[in-house]
């Protein structure tokens, strides 16, 4: 699954560490998100939609082989 977390880090300015406190999770989990390791719960990536005040499916992309059947 591919991310817009980096992206739109980027276009307001804000670290990894900044972010990663804000949401209360680890910079290695921001990074591991960012490169694609890891994939966020829904608890989290319903706290990054709010955090940046988009929806899921705008910050998270998902790709053909993980649709759901």
């Amino acid at each position: 699954m591919k991310t817009r977390i980096s992206e739109l880090r980027s276009e307001r300015g804000i670290t990894q560490i900044a972010l990663a406190e804000a949401l209360s999770v680890t910079r290695q989990t921001i990074i591991s998100l960012e490169s694609g390791r890891y994939k966020a719960s829904l608890v989290l990536a319903h706290k990054i939609a709010q955090y940046f005040g988009m929806t899921i499916e705008e910050i998270f992309i998902f790709e053909d082989e993980e649709n759901l059947q």
